[in-house]
């Protein structure tokens, strides 16, 4: 959180299907399983991350309902293809008579990188317009403080 004395920590989300998460992971340019095997091996302390430059953000589409009990059921469209350096993270979704339909609230997890937060942000965004089923809403102030 953002406050007058800057920033300050109030949870960590660490879950994968966080979008605290989701953001991150795509910059990671290490081998997932490498880091896993190091954890379980107790020598994490020997691996050494490497992250892509630039910036990722993030952002949830939502099914109707949410944040209180989501509308399930609703046929899902996705793009066909999509910019390399984008991301859908399928969160609350199923599949229903061969048709993905929103199984949950927090549907979709878009994500994108960029050059910088504006770059990563409009990319984000272009995508989630892509992304199409009845009653979709999301935030759309999503890294706009990072912009100022």
């Amino acid at each position: 959180m953002i406050t007058e004395n800057g920033p300050k920590v109030i949870e960590f989300n660490v879950r994968f299907g966080d979008p605290e998460a989701k953001v991150i992971f795509p910059r990671l340019e290490n081998d997932l399983a490498e880091i896993f095997l190091a954890v379980t091996e107790k020598r994490l302390h020997e691996v050494k991350l490497r992250w892509q430059t630039g910036a990722s953000v993030c952002m949830i589409a939502a099914a109707p309902g949410y944040p209180g009990p989501p509308t399930k059921g609703l046929p899902i469209t996705l793009p066909e293809i999509h910019p390399q350096e984008t991301q859908i993270f399928h969160a609350g979704t199923a599949i229903q008579n061969e048709q993905l339909v929103t199984n949950g609230g927090r549907v979709f997890g878009i994500c994108a990188q960029g050059a910088d937060i504006a770059e990563a942000r409009e990319q984000a965004y272009s995508l989630l317009e892509k992304v199409r089923f009845q009653g979709k809403h999301f935030r759309s102030d999503i890294a706009v403080k990072a912009l100022n």
